[in-house]
């Protein structure tokens, strides 16, 4: 009797594993320097990809599958991709074929279910080269010239990562996207000031890429802008995040790690030197540096959301978030609000919110540029900015909060002593 058993239990085991994978979508997403091809499917699948050439194509063999539905096709912008079609391949095999425009490289992996999605097997085409290619336009500056302070803004998620999803249905990809559209208009009609978006529509974006982009413009400010969720729906409110610093820590030994291979420069200093303690503290001071700046600029962003309705913290807070561990580049996290809150939802749609977001943000960016524009900016160059002396300032301590040099400070206000009287006015260098 238990031989009939373990017979019965072999044979349903076979007639289960013979059932065919369904892939139930092919969904693309094409980025400026590569494509995403998503293939949503049933279960868990063996596969084996393979590129070829004359013409170039990709060929997925998709083990004991078949297409439910005809795949989607690329946009006629997709850099890499021309055309998906597909066929049945040894009766009980599906053939994906990938015709391509270009030479690419490829890469693919399976994913599990998540809140959002069911088991996928996900295939991504870069550049042939293995140096990915660098959108460098409008980054070469003029040797002497005054430039603009640049700010790179980063709207979370896109293509298969949707982020949060409200009440309502809508994704926090598209939502956090129209924000950083809306606040990238407003930098670009400030003086002195333009903006960068690391994505400008739906598509994936690798959390260190969009660090990369950041670095490649030579960006003054990392603003990364999410919209959060909590399982309960009655919280609610705006945070202004930095990173902590523990993530600093650990992306320090990373980038130490790592600095064999890398052709950064961190603070201006290449850390591929000899001297490992040398390059420990390039590293340190690098992040200690902008570590210091995003602390007052996010205090100020969190000012301005202050004005526009409740925060979810009334204080800046810290998190070892990748996206905010460039050690060269300044960055803050800013959560627009609870996307899982169906009031806060309804006013992240309306686009007047939206303007009202993104007016805060700003708010806060220039209350800090005003004051502490880098050197060489058309900001710098002609904001004045004075001080009024307070009981227990010092000459040296108006300095370093300034960061400036005693001497310059003297200099620019022709101060023959270093003392100061409460009432007196000094006029701030920002040419040092």
């Amino acid at each position: 009797m238990r031989g009939i058993y373990l017979t019965a239990l072999v044979f349903l085991s076979l007639r289960v594993t013979a059932n065919p994978v369904e892939l139930e979508n092919v969904r693309i997403w094409a980025a400026p320097d590569n494509t995403r091809i998503v293939f949503d499917i049933s279960n868990r699948v063996d596969h084996k990809l393979e590129k070829l050439s004359d013409p170039h194509r990709v060929v997925l063999d998709i083990q004991n599958a078949r297409l439910k539905n005809s795949p989607a096709q690329p946009i006629a912008a997709d850099k890499y991709l021309n055309e998906v079609r597909s066929a049945t391949r040894n009766t009980n095999d599906l053939r994906v074929v990938l015709d391509l425009k270009t030479d690419a490289r490829i890469k693919s992996f399976l994913l599990p279910p998540n809140q959002q999605y069911g088991h996928r097997l996900v295939v991504d085409l870069f550049s042939a080269d293995e140096q990915e290619e660098i959108q460098t336009a409008s980054i070469n500056r003029t040797p002497g010239a005054l430039r603009d302070v640049v700010l790179a803004i980063d709207p979370g998620h896109g293509g298969d990562d949707p982020g949060a999803r409200g009440p309502s249905g809508m994704y926090e990809k598209a939502i956090v996207l129209q924000i950083s559209k809306r606040l990238a208009d407003m930098i670009n009609k400030e003086r002195g000031m333009r903006a960068v978006l690391t994505r400008e529509d739906d598509y994936f974006l690798p959390l260190r890429k969009r660090m990369q982009i950041a670095r490649q413009h030579k960006a003054d400010l990392f603003i990364s802008i999410h919209a959060d969720a909590f399982k309960d729906p009655r919280v609610n409110g705006s945070s202004v995040y930095i990173l902590s610093q523990r993530g600093a820590s650990s992306e320090a030994a990373r980038w130490l790690a790592e600095r064999e291979n890398a052709s950064d420069l961190i603070g201006g200093v290449n850390l591929d030197v000899n001297d490992n303690m040398l390059a420990s503290v390039l590293l340190d001071l690098s992040q200690t540096a902008s570590l210091e700046m995003s602390i007052d600029v996010a205090d100020r962003v969190l000012t301005g959301l202050k004005g526009i309705g409740k925060v979810h913290k009334r204080q800046v807070q810290s998190a070892g978030f990748a996206v905010l561990k460039s050690p060269d580049v300044p960055s803050i996290l800013v959560e627009t609000a609870y996307i899982s809150n169906p009031e806060e939802e309804r006013k992240l749609r309306d686009s007047n919110y939206q303007r009202k977001l993104a007016g805060a943000i700003l708010q806060g960016l220039r209350s800090y540029f005003n004051e502490y524009a880098p050197e060489g900016t058309l900001l710098a160059n002609n904001v004045t900015r004075k001080h009024v002396i307070t009981r227990g300032d010092t000459l040296s301590a108006i300095a370093q909060q300034y960061r400036i040099s005693m001497q310059r400070l003297r200099e620019h206000n022709n101060l023959k002593t270093d003392a100061i009287r409460i009432g007196q006015v000094l006029s701030i260098p920002s040419d040092s």
